[in-house]
């Protein structure tokens, strides 16, 4: 997900949640209880497994590792690795053959291309044999039916609801004045929350009027690598279409692509200032300090406005909420958001304890212990089944997780999927690069022309009809493009 600063994001590592040492064991019979019991059979032995670097590490290397363990006997050893460089690794691994991988996380844009290379392991014949098939149909419809398969066979166990939310200040958008503004400004009843991109603007506009900035109207961050996510939504909710189906040359110089770039650099002038370089901390420290009245992130941003966990030691680099009790969850304007990551559990081909992996990512993922870990406050794994959206004890976690986890079900709904392909990461620089250049002032259009002009070469380089056969694959599934 997210690729926070190291130092922000391992502060105290060696942290004991709330959660660490209270696992619930399974029921009798259940796809957890099933799994433990043909692990303890295998005997004491270790297994590895790659995870991203940073807080989310903290599950496996402080809750469900000992846990799995304690319940086992086999133990975990956690591979860190930054998220920008798991792909990288996890491809060069499978290569050597060495086995030093058994189990992975992986981002799902990324499985098409490691399915391509041998690195993942076919799961349904695991999936049959411990009897987790029905299970699997309770993971929610947008990361089951977009992020587990590649060619119809099952390699990985969606296990992240990674997915946009915008975030109101419930208090700032019901003020009377600022309703006031916004009709004299517009002619029209101010919408909370707004639902299209045009509406923001005015919103925020209309915000900054009646406070005199004190919030801003808007604010979002702006580094390239998370503003690819945003202009895959945008651009999609605006209408636009990655290639051309027939000639698989790029489309994203379109009309959909240039009212997305015009439209982020209206709202530029609406942010605070210096938002241009903001990442994920610094959007995140400005919303909970209350400067600004309208944001979009990932799920966490939702927990920690309202204070949830955000007195444990591996999240003392999180600001203090100012906001708690105060803040409204909705869908993005457009009502897609992006499913912007996330990660799927897989077993790495090259493993010698590829019955052992299986074993513990179906533990991991399986509805109990899964519960558990979505609840944890520092590990940034979000909820991804439909039993965490209605678990009645995530309910009560603040008095408005209802709101909340009925905002991440809307997106398990109607969320967007990563454009997956042939060498993705390569149309994901460029894409990154020109993002760069239009926050250096370049004129937007030619940005787009240039990079759709990469992209052209990139796939000629990769082989057309190859690369056509991989996005209509991709393009199929339920959740590429928007039912507009």
């Amino acid at each position: 997900m997210r690729r926070m600063r190291r130092r922000e994001m391992l502060a105290a590592a060696a942290a004991a949640g709330v959660l660490t040492a209270t696992g619930r064991p399974a029921r009798a019979g259940s796809a957890a209880a099933i799994a433990v019991e043909a692990a303890k059979k295998l005997g004491p032995q270790e297994i590895t497994i790659v995870w991203e670097a940073g807080l989310q590490s903290l599950d496996p290397l402080n809750f469900s590792g000992p846990l799995w363990e304690k319940q086992t006997g086999i133990k975990v050893k956690v591979i860190e690795v930054p998220t920008a460089e798991m792909f990288t690794k996890i491809l060069q691994e499978h290569r050597a053959g060495t086995g030093a991988y058994d189990a992975l996380n992986v981002i799902p844009a990324w499985m098409a291309d490691l399915v391509r290379a041998g690195a993942l392991e076919p799961l349904d014949p695991y999936v049959d044999k411990y009897g987790y098939r029905d299970e699997l149909k309770e993971i929610a419809p947008v990361y089951r039916d977009n992020q587990m398969t590649v060619g119809g066979k099952i390699y990985g166990f969606p296990d992240d609801g990674d997915v946009f939310v915008m975030y109101y200040r419930k208090d700032v958008l019901g003020d009377p004045k600022v309703q006031a503004t916004y009709k004299a400004k517009t002619g029209k009843d101010m919408p909370v929350p707004p639902k299209t991109w045009e509406e923001l603007a005015d919103v925020a506009a209309a915000i900054n009027e009646a406070t005199g900035k004190k919030p801003y109207g808007c604010a979002f961050f702006r580094e390239p690598p998370y503003m690819q996510f945003m202009f895959q939504e945008r651009f999609r909710n605006n209408g636009g279409k990655f290639f051309d189906a027939a000639t698989m040359k790029a489309t994203i110089n379109s009309e959909a692509g240039l009212k997305t770039f015009q439209g982020w650099l209206k709202e530029n002038e609406l942010g605070p200032p210096g938002m241009v370089s903001w990442g994920f901390v610094e959007n995140l420290a400005a919303f909970l300090k209350g400067d600004t009245a309208i944001t979009i992130s990932w799920p966490p941003y939702g927990r920690w406005a309202a204070g949830y966990g955000t007195e444990e030691k591996a999240l003392s680099w999180v600001p203090k909420s100012q906001i708690a009790g105060k803040v409204g969850y909705a869908m993005p304007p457009g009502g897609h958001p992006q499913l912007a990551a996330g990660f799927s559990l897989c077993v790495s081909a090259s493993s010698k304890k590829k019955e052992a992996a299986y074993l513990f990512i179906q533990w991991l993922n399986s509805k109990e212990i899964s519960l558990q870990r979505v609840q944890l406050p520092y590990a940034l794994r979000d909820p991804f089944r439909e039993s965490h959206f209605a678990s009645e004890e995530y309910r009560k976690r603040w008095p408005e997780a209802p709101e909340y986890l009925a905002a991440l079900q809307a997106g398990a709904v109607n969320g967007l999927l990563d454009l997956s392909l042939i060498q993705t990461d390569k149309y994901e620089e460029a894409l990154r690069q020109g993002i760069s250049r239009l926050w250096a002032g370049e004129d937007p259009k030619k940005i787009l022309d240039d990079v759709a002009a990469q992209w052209d070469r990139i796939t000629q380089q990769i082989g057309v009809e190859r690369q056509k056969a991989a996005y209509a694959e991709w393009a199929a599934k339920p959740n590429a493009y928007p039912k507009l």
